[in-house]
Parts: C-alpha cells; sequence; structure tokens
C-alpha cells in the first residue's frame, strides 16, 4: 500500500485503496453522455485509470473504441470488449496516439505534484493531431463540504467522512461504502487544486482548455497548446 492511501473490505484492494468488488457495485452517472457529446463518434479513448471499467463499458456500448489502462491486474480482470493494457500511467509509452485520451477518476488531483506532472505528460504524448483530452476535476467545494452523505437509490450510502490537511498543500479524505451487505473504507491523499491552479498545470505540461464542458466544471476538454493558437 502507498503511504497516505488505505483501504478496507472484502476482496482485493489496490496500492491506492481501491476495493475492486466495490467498484465494479459502483453504478455511473452521466459522465459517458458528457463524454459522447464532447468528442468524435466512434473516436478511439485511451482511458488511463479505467479500473474495472465503470466508464469503458459504457464508452463501448456508445460505439467508441476504447483502450484500457490500469495498474492493477484485479481491476482490468473484470474490463470486458475492450483493449487493456496494464501500467502505471506516468510510465505509459505507446507507440501510437489516440483521438480521446480521457483522465478521470480525479487523478489529476494527486498528492504528488511530480505524479501529477507524469500523469499530463502521459496525456500529451498519446494525444494524436487534432485530438483532446478530457480531464474529470474535483468540485469546488470536495474539500470543504465535509462530512457529507448520499444515499444512492441504488441502495447504498457513501460518505465522505473527512478531508484533513497533512502538509504541502496535500489534504487526507476517508470515505465509507455502506452496502445493505457489505462496507469498505478508502483513504487517500488528494491536492485541491483552484481553477487557477490547474490551468497552470496543464499549460506546464503543454496543453490548454478548450472548454469546460459542465456548469460546475469538474468535466474539461483540454487541447495541446499548438493546437490550440498559442
Amino acid at each position: 500500500m502507498r503511504d497516505g492511501y488505505g483501504g478496507t473490505g472484502p476482496g482485493a484492494i489496490t496500492p491506492d485503496g481501491c476495493a475492486v468488488e466495490l467498484y465494479s457495485r459502483l453504478p455511473i452517472g452521466d459522465e459517458p453522455d458528457i463524454i459522447a457529446a464532447a468528442v468524435p463518434a466512434g473516436a478511439h479513448i485511451l482511458e488511463l485509470g479505467s479500473g474495472v471499467g465503470r466508464m469503458t463499458h459504457p464508452l463501448l456500448e456508445r460505439g467508441f473504441r476504447v483502450t484500457a489502462v490500469d495498474e492493477s491486474p484485479e481491476m482490468l480482470e473484470r474490463v470486458r470488449g475492450a483493449r487493456t493494457l496494464r501500467s502505471p500511467i506516468e510510465a505509459l509509452e505507446l507507440d501510437e496516439t489516440f483521438d480521446v485520451v480521457m483522465l478521470a477518476s480525479f487523478l489529476v488531483h494527486a498528492g504528488d505534484v511530480e505524479v501529477r506532472r507524469g500523469l499530463l505528460r502521459a496525456c500529451i504524448r498519446h494525444v494524436a493531431p487534432g485530438g483532446c483530452v478530457l480531464i474529470q476535476r474535483e468540485g469546488e467545494d470536495y474539500h470543504t463540504d465535509t462530512p457529507r452523505e448520499r444515499v444512492d437509490p441504488s441502495g447504498f450510502t457513501v460518505r465522505i467522512v473527512s478531508s484533513q490537511p497533512v502538509g504541502d498543500g496535500v489534504n487526507s479524505v476517508r470515505a465509507e461504502y455502506q452496502f445493505p451487505d457489505a462496507a469498505w473504507t478508502q483513504t487517500f491523499l488528494a491536492r485541491p487544486l483552484s481553477r487557477e491552479v490547474f490551468e497552470e498545470a496543464l499549460e506546464e505540461a503543454g496543453l490548454r482548455v478548450d472548454r469546460y464542458l459542465t456548469e460546475d466544471r469538474t468535466w474539461v476538454r483540454a487541447v495541446p497548446v499548438d493546437a490550440a493558437g498559442g
């Protein structure tokens, strides 16, 4: 387990505290529709940090081709219908580029700045000319609106119990998931990013915001700086 990360509950737990069985149960929201509206039909998507395929499978159903990347073999075993590659995102070096590179699951908020830089460099080296990078950000009040609880219509409860500063601009977040028959916890490190700091991080990597895809600015379409006219 990585320092600052942890998880409890039934089944395999990945080094960043994610429970494979938990993520297999979690429903998908409107993310696939947001993505489909932002990219060309039938695009080839490189999904970085695919997990068990919660996003992969609905994207395949919408006619996209998906290459799913994750460092956890237990996660990738759950992915169906897509090409899968096991690799840390930062180390990914494919001899090909993609119409769309997707970095979801708030991965851009990695606590370690060097890890974040590695993630964004992986995005830009794999995006094709004329392509785009889709990034999912935390909501503006992700770290301040705690504790909070949401009861999902499917019958489970998720709680963000706390988000406590641990130094160097990083917070330790604790989440709990309660199902009728099982419970999981996850503790992880996350670096809150204001819109300004987020955009500066993109620029450092050679990207810039093309447009925010949602009113709350949690989904972003970015393009290489050269393609964006400077």
